[in-house]
């Protein structure tokens, strides 16, 4: 059995022209054809914290939303959303407040995909190194369900050193490093990653990197199959 996991910080919809355009943001996320996508900066974050998509939009293009939100008009937590390819069905929700000064959050889901239970996380971490490890190590902690295929994935704001050991990753998550995604007109960091539980193996994985994704944000999404060994 074969997932496609995607990871997008959309910029609030803010691409590189400084116009905020959601539809062009759902036009990459169609793109990628992704069965499962983890949106960072999906709300506004001053005032109601307002989403920068439309739900009725998402679920147009066949998508169900797997979040719990910061506040009434949000749809993501603290920013945070999963997007869920409908028909697979979405058993729980969860959110975390991570270690920070800076709101941060991560939200994880447990799906059911074929009959099989996985456990996806998306979040967004710190810029401050310190509080970095430290929320990668909470993560990493919280988000292998016991016994269950888990992928972690995000913006993880991590470009001077591999995600890895110096991070607290615990031996049972592989890192996926499709490549560099910031800045999205001419990237040279690689800040956006996926991690998974030794259960998947890596059939592909790639930075989605299109005429529309280089305008659409200043992050170009990353993308991968995985399947289930």
């Amino acid at each position: 059995m074969q997932l496609t996991f995607a990871s997008y910080n959309i910029h609030k919809a803010v691409g590189i022209d400084r116009r905020r355009d959601p539809g062009r943001i759902l036009a990459v996320i169609a793109e990628m054809e992704a069965d499962v996508v983890a949106l960072q900066e999906v709300d506004i974050r001053i005032g109601t914290r307002a989403s920068v998509l439309d739900r009725v939009a998402i679920a147009e293009m066949g998508y169900q939303v797997a979040s719990r939100p910061t506040r009434p008009a949000s749809l993501g937590w603290h920013g945070n959303a999963l997007l869920v390819r409908q028909g697979i069905e979405v058993i729980d929700v969860e959110a975390d407040d991570l270690p920070r000064i800076e709101p941060r959050g991560a939200v994880r889901a447990r799906i059911n995909a074929d009959g099989h239970e996985i456990c996806v996380t998306g979040m967004h971490l710190d810029l401050s190194g310190l509080r970095r490890k430290r929320q990668f190590a909470h993560v990493c902690n919280a988000s292998r369900a016991p016994g269950l295929p888990a992928v972690m994935m995000g913006d993880c704001n991590e470009w001077l050193r591999p995600i890895g050991g110096e991070l607290g990753l615990a031996a049972h998550w592989n890192v996926v490093d499709p490549g560099h995604s910031f800045p999205s007109r001419r990237p040279v960091l690689s800040l956006d990653r996926m991690m998974h539980t030794p259960h998947w193996q890596v059939m592909e994985a790639r930075v989605h990197a299109t005429a529309l994704s280089r305008q659409a944000s200043d992050h170009l999404p990353i993308r991968a199959t995985l399947a289930l060994d």
